[in-house]
Parts: C-alpha cells; sequence; structure tokens
C-alpha cells in the first residue's frame, strides 16, 4: 500500500465515527416526532449514547488488538457496526435506537482505536503526527458535509434513510480494509491477555506523565466539542432561526478543522508538536472568553458566533492529533492498549463534560460559553503542569 492510500483508508476507517455522529443532527427532530419525545434536550441520547458505547469500546479493543494483532479486531467492529446500522433501522422504540446507537460506538471504538495504533505501529515522532494529521484532515471533513449529507437524505427519505447509508458506508470501508489493510502487529510483539499483563500496560500508560496528562488536556477540549454538536441543532434553530440551513453554517465552522488538519501536517515537521498545540490551545482560551464576554454582555449575534465558532473548531483541529501523538509517543511498546485508554479517557472526560454542558441548554448560549471556557482554562492548566510551566519547547525529536 502506498503512502497516500494509507493515508485514506486510516482516515477512511475512522471517518466511520464522525459520519455515525453528525449525520443524525438534521434527523433529531424527526426522531423526536416519530417516537414522541416531549423534552428536546432528552434527543441529546442520541448522541451521547453513540459515544458512550465509543468510550467505553476502547478500553477493551486496545488489549485486544495487542493480543491477536489489529485486523482481526478492527474487522470484527466493523462489522458489529454494521450489524447495529441494521437495529436502528428496524428499531420499533426510542430504547431500541438507542441501544442500536451504542453498539454503533462500539463498533467504532476499534476503527478509532486500531486506526491510531496502526499509525503508531509505523512511524514515530513528527512522522507519526504529520500522518495523523494528514488523517484527522479527511476523517475532519466528514462533519463539515455530514449535517448537509443527512439533510439531503431526509429531502429524499425517511430519518431511517439515514441508518441505511451509515450501514453502506460500513461495509464498504469493511470490505477495502479485508482487501487492502496489512497486519501491522508483529506476532513476536504480541502481548498476553493475562490479567496482570493487561493491568501493568494500564499502569503504564495513566502513571506516565505525558500520556495521562495529555490525554486529561485533550478530554477538556473535547468535552467542549461535544457540547457544542450535542446541542448544535437547538442552537442553530431554536435561537438564530437558520431552519433548512442549519447545515451550511455547521459546515462553515467545521471547515475549519479541516483546514488546521492541512496546515497542523504541513507545519509539525518544520515547529514541532508543543509548539503548535500550545499555541492552538492560548487561541482556544482567548476565543472561550470571548464568547462569554460576548454572551453575558447580550452581544453574541450570529456573525460573531459564526467567527468565534470558526476559530474554535480551528485551534481544535492544530491541538487534537498532536495531544494524541504526544500523548502516544512513550508507548510504542504498549501502542494497542495505549490507544485503547487514551481514547477512553478522552472520550469518558468529554461525554460527562458534554453531557452536563448539552443538558444545562436553557435557550440561551451562556451554559454553553461559560463551560466552553472552564474547559479550557482546565486544560491550560493541566498541560502547564505536565510541561512543568514551560509552553512552546521545541519537540526534542526531529524524524
Amino acid at each position: 500500500m502506498g503512502f497516500p492510500e494509507f493515508v485514506v483508508v486510516i482516515a477512511a476507517i475512522m471517518a466511520l465515527n464522525p459520519l455515525a455522529m453528525d449525520m443524525m443532527l438534521p434527523a433529531l427532530p424527526n426522531i423526536g416526532a416519530a417516537f414522541k419525545i416531549p423534552v428536546a434536550n432528552h434527543l441529546q441520547l442520541v448522541l451521547s449514547t453513540f459515544l458512550l458505547g465509543f468510550g467505553v469500546g476502547q478500553v477493551v479493543m486496545g488489549p485486544l488488538s495487542d493480543r491477536f494483532g489489529r485486523r482481526p479486531v478492527l474487522l470484527g467492529g466493523m462489522t458489529v457496526y454494521a450489524i447495529a446500522s441494521v437495529l436502528a433501522i428496524a428499531a420499533p422504540s426510542f430504547e431500541t435506537l438507542l441501544l442500536a446507537r451504542a453498539l454503533q460506538g462500539l463498533g467504532t471504538s476499534a476503527t478509532r482505536v486500531i486506526a491510531t495504533s496502526i499509525v503508531r505501529d509505523c512511524y514515530v515522532g513528527r512522522r507519526m503526527a504529520s500522518v495523523m494529521s494528514l488523517a484527522m484532515m479527511v476523517f475532519i471533513a466528514v462533519p463539515v458535509i455530514a449535517p448537509s449529507f443527512g439533510q439531503a437524505v431526509l429531502l429524499l427519505t425517511q430519518w431511517r434513510g439515514i441508518f441505511v447509508v451509515l450501514m453502506l458506508y460500513g461495509l464498504l470501508a469493511l470490505a477495502w480494509s479485508v482487501l487492502r489493510l496489512p497486519e501491522t502487529l508483529p506476532e513476536s510483539e504480541r502481548r498476553s491477555l493475562a490479567l496482570g499483563d493487561v493491568l501493568d500496560a494500564f499502569k503504564q500508560t495513566v502513571t506516565n506523565r505525558q500520556t495521562i496528562g495529555y490525554a486529561l488536556a485533550a478530554g477538556g477540549v473535547i468535552g467542549s466539542l461535544f457540547a457544542y454538536v450535542f446541542s448544535a441543532q437547538q442552537v442553530f434553530v431554536g435561537i438564530y432561526r437558520l431552519g433548512h440551513y442549519f447545515p451550511l453554517a455547521f459546515a462553515a465552522i467545521a471547515a475549519g478543522t479541516a483546514i488546521a488538519g492541512f496546515l497542523n501536517a504541513r507545519l509539525v515537521g518544520r515547529l514541532g508538536m508543543r509548539v503548535i498545540s500550545h499555541g492552538a490551545l492560548t487561541l482556544y482560551t482567548v476565543v472561550a472568553a470571548a464568547m462569554l464576554l460576548a454572551e453575558s454582555l447580550h452581544m453574541l449575534p450570529l456573525a460573531l458566533f459564526l467567527v468565534l465558532s470558526g476559530l474554535m473548531m480551528f485551534a481544535f483541529g492544530m491541538m487534537i492529533a498532536n495531544f494524541t501523538a504526544l500523548a502516544m509517543e512513550p508507548q510504542g511498546h504498549i501502542a494497542g492498549t495505549a490507544s485503547s485508554l487514551y481514547g477512553s479517557i478522552t472520550t469518558l472526560v468529554g461525554i460527562v463534560i458534554g453531557v452536563v454542558m448539552g443538558q444545562s441548554f436553557d435557550g440561551t448560549l451562556l451554559p454553553f460559553a461559560t463551560g466552553f471556557f472552564l474547559c479550557t482554562l482546565a486544560s491550560l492548566a493541566i498541560v502547564l503542569v505536565v510541561e512543568k510551566g514551560r509552553l512552546f519547547r521545541p519537540h526534542h525529536r526531529g524524524a
């Protein structure tokens, strides 16, 4: 497999997760009407249960892939995803739909963990960060188009049609992986699934200052992003009255992350992961403070919200791949387990923050702006502790 195809197939596998998340956004009112859900905030469960399955599943996917190899775990997870999509298509009740969403999240936990592990198997240092950035650029482009794609599906059919599309994409990605993606973990490097060995790998992960620190910092920024996604439909349709134009506004904002992924891939080799991610975290903090101030003064019109949200997404895109690479760098000998635990920590921390912020939605942006600012301050404080008060230090690895 050539380098371009490698990046694209990794991105395509990772894209299963955001596609299943963001295609659902325009359909939430339709799902609420179909199942007679009286409280709009309860519809956020369609998103949060998916992420819960995603977060919990990552705990086991890494150890399994370190024992049995990357391919069987990846293909098994993608098969679960396809079956869950069928269950969602036929769901007779809201509870069954939530079960299907949790299973979809469980299936995509394998795709995210294994994709990250495969990259770590093949690359290190700045090259690893560059590959992750290129993959993330394609991966992040999905949220740009996913809501519009979901809206287009709704124009042609009902909300269940979205799950048909998700199932077909999952089967296509599964077939591509079966035919083209090689096993990247040699037999000689596989680890035992004995409880003591797994717990030892977990201990190595959570006791490494760099790994756990950047995992918690990433969880903070991801939590604010989850809160934004959970309440996006309510904000754009309920507050700003965009109606069917909501996917266009969402896409315009999400484009900032794709641009950031491209720039990061070009710059990280020269500047290093710390310089770029710390600069992006500083920008994230400034944006959060500006949004909270503007909302507190009742001076947050749509145009300003779009600009600030676009900057938020751009800063996130410049941070997240580098945070992941920095966290994973010391864990090459246990990449699968470390990747799974890193993913679980960031996702579960993000879910807790996102659900609290999302369920606090009261028809204004004040709960989101307040939570966004507090989460960002917490992430900045954690990075300062990890780096012992010194930000923007050049990375010590040149290759």
